[in-house]
């Protein structure tokens, strides 16, 4: 991971233009390719990123990210305070809670729940930057991915996105290889990106899945 404090304005070029004036900010670098640029607030959120895959492209002054959809992240440097570069090793993961292990157990058994034609193929599979949690067949062949959440949130959305993008490199998996996020709940949010990154969104029930009556009584 590189680690960049710079004084510095960025322009982001794509579906939308955005631009951040300048002003003292971190530049993340992580392994997996993502670019991400940070104030001293807003707590983990980034004021602007680039998910992978992306090229990052160094010049005297100005950094150029661009992503495979021809979006572009132009990153003009006036002034930089902060330069090293961290190797963290592997990460073990994050472990689920038992609410989301177990929906993943559940879902393994019934993968129809998620979508009809899907069969599975083996949980935790791993991707090089950790494990999905479904490597599922559908009905015409084609790999999807499941990542399965209690609550799906964006940062969900960006994991699933970064592991299609490993899998979509993977010459042993059939293609095209699709992805979805499965949860109790999904946000709004979640849901816009997802569907802007061309994943799928889908809710399930953790009671019925059990074989239970809804734990809120409801009047239909």
């Amino acid at each position: 991971m590189r680690l960049v404090i710079a004084r510095c304005s960025v322009d982001y070029v794509g579906r939308l233009n955005a631009h951040l004036p300048s002003a003292v900010r971190l530049l993340l670098l992580k392994a997996d390719g993502s670019v991400s640029i940070h104030a001293d607030g807003r707590a983990y959120k980034p004021l602007n990123w680039m998910s992978p895959p992306c090229v990052l492209t160094e010049a005297e002054g100005v950094w150029r990210v661009t992503n495979k959809a021809a979006e572009t992240l132009v990153i003009t440097i006036e002034e930089v305070v902060h330069d090293s570069t961290h190797d963290l090793g592997i990460d073990p993961g994050l472990r689920k809670d038992g609410v989301e292990a177990h929906l993943q157990v559940l879902l393994a058994d019934r993968p129809d729940a998620i979508r009809p034609d899907l069969t599975l193929v083996r949980r935790e599979y791993e991707t090089g930057i950790g494990p999905v949690d479904l490597l599922c067949r559908a009905g015409d062949g084609s790999t999807v991915a499941v990542e399965i959440k209690r609550r799906g949130e964006i940062d969900g959305v960006e994991q699933l996105t970064r592991y299609i993008a490993r899998m979509t490199d993977d010459p042993a998996l059939p293609h095209p290889v699709h992805g979805i996020l499965a949860a109790q709940s999904i946000t709004p949010q979640a849901r816009l990106l997802a569907t802007d990154r061309g994943l799928a969104c889908v809710t399930v029930d953790y009671d019925a899945l059990r074989g239970l009556e809804p734990s809120i009584p409801t009047l239909f």
